[in-house]
């Protein structure tokens, strides 16, 4: 805190006031940036104002320029606020979509900036950085002050196949597979925008395997990407297993193993 803030002992008129700004506005969170904008008005001694509310306990300091109300603490909200062009993602996706019921120590933020890991209000949060081209795919969840951005099912599955270090395990992630609904036609939208051809076969493969319900035209958009060269199912696992000619896969997690996983019988 600045030496040249002063710190009144009482909350004053002037803090009072902006309280009740918040209030009329229902703002839970914001930046010192936007607040101005936000509640249409030019506040005199803006930060002598948020100092004297964070040193009464009245407002939390998220980090530095970004504040909430010292009852709000929608981690997920939290979370897609400090991290620019963000959402939920992998496997805390993963998670809120219905599809594993293990919850990461973190939450995964998926963002187009640098960001360092942090932990705000006891809540661990992990940033992965994307490219801009890479950020589609995002629905919202919430509504009010406790909406936030969550990459919707079909891009989470796709984003956790190319980096499944984030998705809690391999055969968290085959799981998640089998029990999601999705469509075939964001799946080939998104696996077109991702452009990774390992991950297009893995999923081509794994649908066909499954026999999963209108995954038709997915799959035949996934064998005309095949390639001659092959690559381990499991990109985590080791390089052993028997080779499926078609899909170009080294199957390092057998068929038995993946039946297993998945509760699937083929």
């Amino acid at each position: 805190m600045a030496n040249s803030v002063y710190i009144s002992i009482n909350i004053t008129p002037e803090q009072l006031q902006f309280m009740k700004w918040l209030d009329e506005y229902e703002i839970e969170i914001f930046s010192l940036e936007k607040i101005e904008d936000q509640l249409n008005k030019k506040i005199p001694d803006l930060n002598e104002i948020l100092e004297n509310l964070v040193h009464k306990e009245v407002l939390s300091r998220i980090e530095r320029g970004k504040f909430c109300k010292t009852n709000f603490r929608n981690e997920k909200v939290i979370g897609t606020f400090i991290a620019k062009e963000s959402a939920v993602a992998y496997w805390s996706a993963l998670n809120l979509h219905g599809l594993t019921e293990q919850f990461p120590n973190s939450i995964f933020i998926q963002t187009t900036q640098n960001k360092e890991n942090k932990s705000v209000f006891g809540t661990s949060y992990k940033f992965v950085k994307i490219r801009p081209s890479k950020r589609y795919g995002i629905s919202w969840s919430g509504y009010g002050n406790l909406k936030y951005p969550i990459t919707d099912i079909e891009k989470t599955i796709v984003d956790c196949f190319d980096l499944p270090q984030h998705s809690g395990g391999y055969a968290e992630l085959l799981r998640a597979f089998g029990k999601a609904d999705l469509s075939s036609a964001k799946l080939i939208e998104y696996c077109k925008e991702l452009g990774n051809i390992s991950v297009i076969r893995r999923l081509g493969f794994l649908a066909e395997l499954l026999n999963k319900k209108g995954m038709k035209s997915f799959i035949q958009f996934a064998k005309n990407h095949a390639n001659k060269s092959y690559n381990n199912f499991d990109p985590l696992g080791q390089n052993i297993g028997e080779y499926n000619n078609e899909w170009h896969l080294r199957l390092n997690i057998n068929y038995d193993t993946i039946s297993s996983i998945t509760h699937q019988e083929y």
